[in-house]
């Protein structure tokens, strides 16, 4: 009989605001000790066992691999006189950048060009991803980031468009920021940290960010820092330069906060270094976003006074001082097609009158969730019900139409720059992989110029239906539900697979998952839920999931669980909860507050343990979601919910399969090492019946550049372990 490995209990005890907080497994928090490596490659030879037991594990690997094995390309957007577009055949590991060299040539932007970069020759086992790619705006250069084993750390390196050779520039340290090109092309703003200590790029706060401006050809130690603030080492910068090249425009936050700040420098021709940045928006109090600015005018998407969002026009004047385009002799194109806007009655905004704003696109009732200034047109993505639309507006606010969109998608990404006649959009659903439309802005024609076809799969047999939960404080919550038309209450109860995330004011949209797919055709529900804390419903929603309301994410969660036991889609026995991240921690809340509502739980990559998540690399940022232990109310409000701490001994838990990566710096494999000793503790329920298992990827991080051919394996091994738990009844048909 299979045995969990020994997890050494110690007598480490923590006193926070008086109460004893024991932590025995502290000592697996360090990622590099032989003793964790040990227990680490124990649990992962008891879970190859258990999993090597499911028979149908290589017919879902081998399906998970099909379904995935499609091509791939992103929306292309042009520099200079080149396209640049993300390419992949199908199981690449990693995507592969490609430039076309004729703008003219439509055919050849998905199709002809040549390799400009391919990550995949960067390492040998593939997890080396392209985590960054910004091209200079005469299409000359190209800046990459490459990031090792999942990592959120970043090497910036510079690449010659026409040849495809690397410059000797190298800049390390970078972390949680793009870069910008001066519009000479001289060199870029990133952000970036001091160098980690050694052993510990993977455990350390990351405090004291940093905007620098590196100049091509010198060494990355003369880089100037840009700005910084000693005095606030938890801020966050991000650099962005104007279409126009005449502003550099600083975004500002602090950790994951929504709530931001804006600075600004008029950018001077002859030295991109001279000026100082200086505030446009300085106040944390609510959310700006800069979608472009066009003659000293920034257009914002902000909630100021606005919960659902509205977009407004904001003079920059002189901030930043430095020379006006034209004034060091340099020619000053005329905007084009837009003409110029005349100023309208001040808006009384959060904060009192700002009588130089403008408010260019108001608030609705569907979220105003982002923009894209493309055209001379604002492109301004809503979500109605946790699905996208898309609608264009003039800068002087009249809306110009809804672009026709296929039903229930999310809008991944559109590129286009302000004076581009065409904008591509990227767009996809529960049923149907990446699609790419072309929208000609003069025209207003829409072009559907890359799709893919699942000849393996018959996806017409998928339904698509959306219902509404009552749960606790009159909330009702969207609740997707995917499955095949022969499938549904009248039908008797199916194995459902019910995913949540429920935080920092991110929205669930429709999304395509090769592993969704192969479960919905082996006659499998999947269940999504728009829980409270996230983006779907504005600021409100996100308010109502967060801090001291944070048990609302659970009850919601129980409220769509309840529903789809009640309604006869499934039965508890049959019931899976899943989620990633902070969705990990929903499931292990969840799990640990009504370890019999669920048949099944996979929390991924996830926040269990809440008192000590602020210490870890970049933990510290989630307090505007989470709170802090170090507050004696919030230590009261996670000590209540803490997956790891609300664990008790001689509970039946159900089948548990925990997922982390041994390099994810995001949420640190700690969290997943501890819950998983401390749930095999506790655990009453027989092995053979429930098992707590933990598969940890080495050379894994969170789950951003993580190789197909991992990610494939891993997707495969989620979905063999819910076949062979909620999965094993009667009904399940053959795939379709």
């Amino acid at each position: 009989m299979p045995r969990y490995p020994e997890s050494r209990r110690s007598d480490v005890e923590d006193v926070l605001h008086g109460t004893a907080v024991p932590d025995p497994y502290r000592w697996l928090e360090d990622l590099d000790a032989p003793e964790t490596a040990a227990w680490v490659a124990q649990q992962n030879a008891l879970t190859e066992c258990w999993l090597a037991d499911v028979p149908e594990r290589a017919e879902l690997r081998r399906r998970v691999a099909e379904l995935w094995d499609h091509p791939r390309s992103s929306p292309p957007w042009r520099r200079g006189e080149r396209w640049f577009q993300l390419r992949n055949t199908g199981l690449q590991d990693q995507d592969v950048l490609w430039v076309v060299d004729d703008p003219d040539d439509a055919d050849a932007r998905f199709s002809g060009g040549r390799v400009l970069l391919d990550p995949g020759e960067l390492s040998a086992d593939g997890t080396v991803a392209l985590s960054g790619a910004v091209v200079s705006e005469d299409g000359e250069l190209l800046a990459y980031a490459t990031s090792a084993a999942g990592s959120d750390w970043m090497t910036w390196r510079v690449r010659r468009v026409t040849d495809a050779t690397d410059t000797d520039d190298v800049v390390q340290w970078a972390k949680f920021s793009g870069a910008a090109w001066a519009p000479d092309g001289s060199g870029f703003w990133y952000g970036r940290y001091d160098a980690a200590h050694e052993g510990e790029a993977f455990e350390e706060a990351n405090r004291g960010h940093r905007l620098h401006f590196h100049r091509l050809g010198q060494d990355q130690g003369d880089d100037v820092v840009v700005v910084e603030r000693p005095d606030h080492p938890d801020w966050l910068f991000d650099a962005t330069v104007s279409h126009d090249g005449a502003w550099l425009h600083v975004d500002v936050r602090q950790g994951t906060d929504p709530r931001s700040r804006i600075w600004a420098r008029r950018i001077d021709p002859a030295d991109p270094l001279a000026g100082e940045v200086l505030p446009v928006l300085d106040d944390f109090d609510a959310a700006y976003d800069v979608i472009g600015i066009v003659d000293d005018v920034a257009y914002v998407r902000t909630d100021a006074g606005a919960p659902c969002g509205r977009i407004v026009a904001i003079p920059l004047g002189d901030a930043g001082g430095g020379a006006k385009p034209g004034e060091s002799g340099e020619p000053v194109d005329p905007v084009d097609p837009v003409d110029p806007v005349d100023p309208v009655d001040p808006v009384d905004l959060v904060g009192g009158a700002r009588d130089r704003w403008r408010e260019v696109v108001p608030e609705g009732s569907d979220t105003l969730e982002w923009a894209r200034l493309v055209g001379g047109m604002l492109l301004v993505v809503r979500l109605h019900h946790g699905a996208h639309t898309l609608e264009r507006y003039d800068l002087a606010g009249a809306s110009q139409g809804r672009l026709v969109l296929p039903p229930r998608v999310t809008v991944e990404s559109i590129t286009g720059r302000f004076r581009d006649r065409l904008t591509h959009i990227a767009v996809t659903g529960f049923t149907s992989p990446r699609s790419v439309l072309c929208h000609d802005l003069v025209t207003d024609g829409t072009t559907l110029v890359h799709t893919t076809d699942l000849t393996a799969a018959d996806t017409a047999q998928l339904r698509v239906q959306q219902v509404f939960v009552d749960s606790t404080g009159g909330a009702r919550v969207p609740l997707t539900l995917v499955h095949r038309a022969d499938v549904g209450p009248e039908h008797g109860p199916a194995p459902t697979w019910l995913y949540g995330y429920g935080g920092f004011n991110v929205a669930v949209t429709p999304s395509f998952k090769p592993e969704w797919l192969a479960w919905l055709e082996r006659g499998g529900v999947l269940a999504v839920a728009n829980l409270r804390g996230g983006g779907e419903y504005g600021q409100q929603w996100h308010d109502a999931g967060r801090l001291h309301a944070k048990q609302n994410v659970f009850d919601d969660a129980f409220a769509c669980a309840d529903w789809l036991v009640q309604h006869g889609w499934t039965t508890r026995p049959q019931l899976a909860l899943h989620g990633r991240s902070n969705g990990g921690l929903l499931v292990g809340a969840c799990m640990t507050q009504r370890p019999d509502a669920f048949g099944a739980c996979v929390p991924e990559v996830g926040v269990l343990d809440m008192l000590r998540f602020h210490t870890f690399t970049i933990g510290w940022a989630w307090s505007s979601d989470y709170g802090s232990a170090e507050d004696a109310l919030g230590f009261a409000t996670l000590w209540a919910y803490s997956p790891l701490h609300n664990v008790r001994p001689g509970a039946v838990y159900p089948p548990t399969f925990i997922t982390t990566g041994d390099h994810d710096d995001r949420v640190v494999p700690a969290h997943s090492f501890k819950f998983t000793a401390a749930l095999q503790a506790a655990q009453a329920a027989p092995f053979q019946q429930a098992p707590v298992l933990i598969r940890v990827e080495t050379r894994g991080g969170h789950g951003a550049g993580k190789p197909v051919r991992l990610q494939v394996a891993e997707r495969a091994d989620v979905l063999a372990f819910l076949s062979a738990t909620v999965g094993r009844v009667d009904h399940v048909a053959a795939a379709i």
